[in-house]
């Protein structure tokens, strides 16, 4: 065996004397490489560098197979417990009505609730980029509609002929 995923095991380290721990705890001292290997050659186990940049370099006699199994598992478990957040885009105009307004309002507050980040985002066409005061009033109103679930990410902002606006679900820390 040697390199896995920067572990070095056995013949793989390269140090000349390791502080030596072996497989119940307790430290054996200072060792040089080849009597670290019999000694832990004579416990049928792998010699583990754990700490590479310590001086001098500290192993550990143990099972690296098991070791490694033990590392994937705890791995797998805290990408089980990982969220993903999506953001999900809402466009508005600058005129927009009052129906089609609520209706971009009710699908904002459901992908709030799913827990999904919103962006609302307005497009400025033609000469309505002159009247950018309109186009914040629609988003601070969304926000100001959303703001029992959700808390303001990024405040309205200009990106070009577009004006944006993120909102994020509210966390119960409670």
């Amino acid at each position: 065996m040697t390199i896995a995923r920067d572990i070095m095991v056995n013949d793989g380290i390269r140090a000349r004397e390791l502080r030596l721990i072996s497989e119940s705890g307790e430290q054996l001292g200072v060792k040089s490489k080849a009597e670290a290997l019999k000694i832990a050659e004579s416990a049928n186990l792998d010699l583990v560098l754990v700490a590479p940049n310590a001086k001098p370099p500290v192993a550990r006699i143990m099972d690296y197979g098991k070791f490694r199994f033990e590392q994937q598992k705890k791995e797998r478990e805290a990408r089980k417990k990982q969220k993903v957040i999506n953001i999900k885009e809402v466009r508005l105009s600058p005129t927009i009505d009052v129906n089609d307004f609520n209706t971009k309002l009710r699908n904002a507050r459901k992908f709030l609730e799913k827990g999904d980040k919103v962006k609302a985002s307005i497009r400025f066409k033609g000469r309505a980029i002159t009247h950018k005061q309109i186009g914040q009033d629609v988003l601070n109103r969304l926000a100001s509609e959303t703001e029992d679930i959700a808390t303001v990410e990024q405040k309205p902002k200009m990106d070009g002929r577009s004006m944006f606006l993120v909102l994020a679900p509210k966390t119960d820390n409670k």
